[in-house]
């Protein structure tokens, strides 16, 4: 007999699941609960009265609501047998308590011959809820299924706003708020990556919220897809929010006997607003054992190569460009685009992964040399997924292209999107990219995907966006197997695919191709909401950004970079000696910094549009780094006062500021903040820092550390 309810505790919440009906719904998910307390208890304060004109008994808001539970909003499965079969209902059959952090409900539906599992993970020392939907077809014949999203979750009456990171490319992860009110929300993404305008995740607040106070709801879900978020509010004010998997028509069909779970549901709630929400996810995201490698060791600072010489592989240019790298403490330098046969530029060669002997006569040997000598680790770029019809991978294989034919396919960055759902292009990107690692002493792979895949239709004609996606994730996995050392960033034209899905199996995102500090700032805000510094791949870029036009001083591109997987993307034989001298000094100062950005707490302030604050505070409060950005002039003539948070009140700290090393302006408490000044955690906090006059686009990074 099953169980009446279900708990699960993580560090400060509790989730309850009311398993006395037909169908698992949520009771409580939220605020950790008192350990004796009776979920009957829960039941009595939510018992309501039958309203005029409605069910006396509403259908309830299920892990899966359901067509034929009567359930008025948008259903958590649909599926049919051509048509037939489509009201599913189910009863639950049985709990099991897979480990005291881990249950799966089975719910039968015998008249529709399809079974649901839910999965729900919370661990003890983690807030982030993991959750899965399985179908299972056990009928004797096929089973379309139209949508089936991980578990639903409800929100509470007092959630009043949602908040979407959009944007697009080179301006990806931007929040926007909308307001929660009666209907739904809902944002399709069909580009076939997670996408630059609409990341897989959502924040529902509970206003008044703030970076530092107020509840807030977290939800993100791993898939590297199409994907759909719906959040909706019934006229009975219930609210609830569902993430999942955007089918394609007839993607998803399932023989006898066969299942499918969708993507991982990553969920979390905190009272400690957005920067508590973030940590939640950020101690998740460290403590997988995917990453165990990424703890192992310092993250190397990067160089890479292609805002610096583009398609123009000159050999004695690399070869200066890897003694600049070394110089300036560089500890990877990574090859982008243009080493491949016929890549002069971006019209051919996608797909023939053989070093250019008309570029590398004596193939990549010998610069791999010059930068294992000079104490580097070698990175690779490759775009695997993609194409150029100029190339002779597609002149042999032009059936092995995503189309649907007799519809032209859109022109897009001169290339066409491989179907990995075939094996035999799986078979044969593995074989090549294998090669390549086996061959030369690549340490990091930059794994790139510049198009949306428009037109997914497979090899007989149906729809394969999500095959691709299985099938990318099937080589990944493959390599990460034969070659476990090498780490593999994702990057899809900058963020177009960063979701905890390609995660599994990658060890970085490239944030965005924009490399404009002040573009940065807040590119880099939005996905530190789900994603910790170290996966999120932060250049120091050009003088001029190639992209925006806009001239930085190298002292906001460093401060601003420092904050990430540092790393340098710029041409070092055009600086000048005093910039490589402060380039130098930046990656010199990421350096006595990165464990503590790599780990600690981050803390984001909640400042006016025209600023940008932020700190990283050790688990112990025993040290912390903050950085300021005045991106646009102040409105008056002095600015505020600076509240940090965080930290220890009880304690005193050194404070100093450490960037940058010539601040424009000159004031009595920059020039004692330089010296290193002693001063009280709590009033640090609740009375602030005076801020200094500066010019707009400048920056300060101040470390402090806790007096005995």
């Amino acid at each position: 007999m099953s169980p009446p309810f279900i708990r699960l505790d993580g560090r400060t919440t509790s989730l309850i699941v009311d398993c006395r009906g037909d169908a698992p719904a949520v009771l409580h998910w939220g605020p950790k609960l008192s350990p004796d307390l009776d979920p009957a208890e829960l039941v009595l304060l939510a018992t309501h009265e039958a309203a005029p004109c409605s069910p006396i008994a509403p259908a309830p808001l299920a892990l899966s609501p359901l067509l034929g539970h009567g359930f008025p909003g948008s259903p958590g499965l649909q599926a049919h047998r051509d048509g037939l079969g489509w009201a599913t209902f189910t009863r639950i059959e049985r709990v099991e308590r897979i480990s005291p952090s881990v249950v799966e409900i089975v719910s039968i539906d015998d008249h529709d011959a399809l079974t649901l599992v839910h999965r729900l993970e919370l661990d003890a020392d983690q807030d982030v809820l993991v959750a899965t939907t399985k179908v299972i077809n056990t009928g004797d014949q096929a089973l379309t299924i139209d949508a089936c999203p991980a578990p639903t979750l409800p929100l509470p009456p007092e959630a009043t706003h949602l908040i979407n990171l959009d944007g697009r490319w080179s301006g990806e992860f931007q929040m926007r708020r909308t307001p929660l009110g009666q209907g739904a929300t809902v944002r399709e993404n069909r580009r076939g990556r997670s996408s630059h305008d609409a990341f897989p995740g959502l924040i529902a607040e509970c206003a008044p919220a703030s970076e530092a106070t107020g509840e807030v709801y977290g939800f993100h879900l791993g898939w590297s897809g199409n994907h759909r978020i719906h959040a909706e509010t019934l006229s009975d004010a219930r609210a609830f929010v569902q993430l999942g998997e955007l089918f394609m028509p007839g993607e998803m069909r399932l023989a006898p006997g066969a299942a499918y779970d969708s993507p991982k549901l990553y969920a979390a709630w905190s009272d400690a607003g957005l920067s508590g929400l973030s940590r939640a996810y950020h101690d998740l995201v460290r403590a997988r054992p995917e990453h165990a490698r990424l703890r192992a060791k310092p993250r190397p600072v990067h160089y890479n190569t292609w805002e610096a010489v583009y398609f123009d592989h000159d050999q004695d240019k690399l070869a200066q460009l890897v003694d600049a790298a070394a110089a300036i403490g560089a500890e990877r330098f990574v090859l982008d685009d243009g080493w491949f046969n016929g890549r002069r530029d971006d019209t051919a060669g996608l797909g023939d992964w053989y070093v250019d002997a008309g570029v590398y006569p004596n193939g990549l040997k010998p610069l791999t040399d010059r930068v294992l000598a000079a104490g580097m680790e070698f990175g690779l770029w490759v775009e695997p997924e993609m194409v150029n019809p100029a190339s002779d991978l597609f002149r042999a294989h032009p059936e092995w292209v995503l189309g649907c034919a007799p519809a032209p396919q859109l022109s897009f960055r001169n290339q066409l999107v491989l179907d990995f759902g075939r094996a035999e292009v799986r078979e044969h990107l593995y074989a090549r990219l294998d090669a390549l690692l086996t061959e030369h002493p690549i340490a990091y792979l930059k794994w790139d995907m510049n198009r949306d895949i428009s037109h997914p239709g497979g090899q007989d004609g149906s729809a394969g966006a999500h095959a691709h996606v299985l099938g990318l994730y099937a080589v990944l996995d493959r390599l990460r197997t034969a070659h476990p050392a090498v780490e593999i960033e994702s990057c899809a034209s900058g963020g177009g695919r960063a979701d905890l899905g390609v995660l599994e199996r990658t060890d970085r995102i490239w944030t965005s191709d924009s490399n404009d500090a002040l573009d940065r700032l807040s590119i880099q805000k939005g996905a530190s909401l789900f994603l910790p510094a170290e996966l999120m791949g932060a250049h120091v870029g050009p003088t001029d950004c190639h992209i925006t036009g806009r001239r930085v001083s190298m002292a906001t591109r460093v401060s601003t970079a420092l904050f990430g997987h540092f790393g340098i993307e710029a041409n070092l034989l055009a600086l000048t000696d005093d910039e490589r001298a402060e380039l130098a000094e930046g990656v010199a100062l990421h350096k006595t910094l990165r464990e503590l950005i790599h780990t600690g707490d981050l803390h984001r302030l909640d400042r006016p549009a025209n600023e940008s604050a932020f700190g990283i505070v050790s688990k112990d409060r025993g040290q912390a780094v903050f950085s300021y950005t005045l991106v646009r002039e102040q409105d008056a003539y002095f600015a505020g006062r600076l509240r940090l948070t965080g930290l220890d009140a009880d304690a005193r700290y050194q404070v100093r500021l450490v960037w940058p090393k010539a601040f424009v302006t000159r004031s009595s408490l920059v020039d004692v903040l330089r010296a290193g000044v002693a001063l009280d955690g709590r009033n640090l906090m609740t009375v602030g820092l005076q801020l200094p006059r500066m010019h707009p686009q400048a920056n300060f990074i101040l470390r402090l550390e806790r007096l005995p």
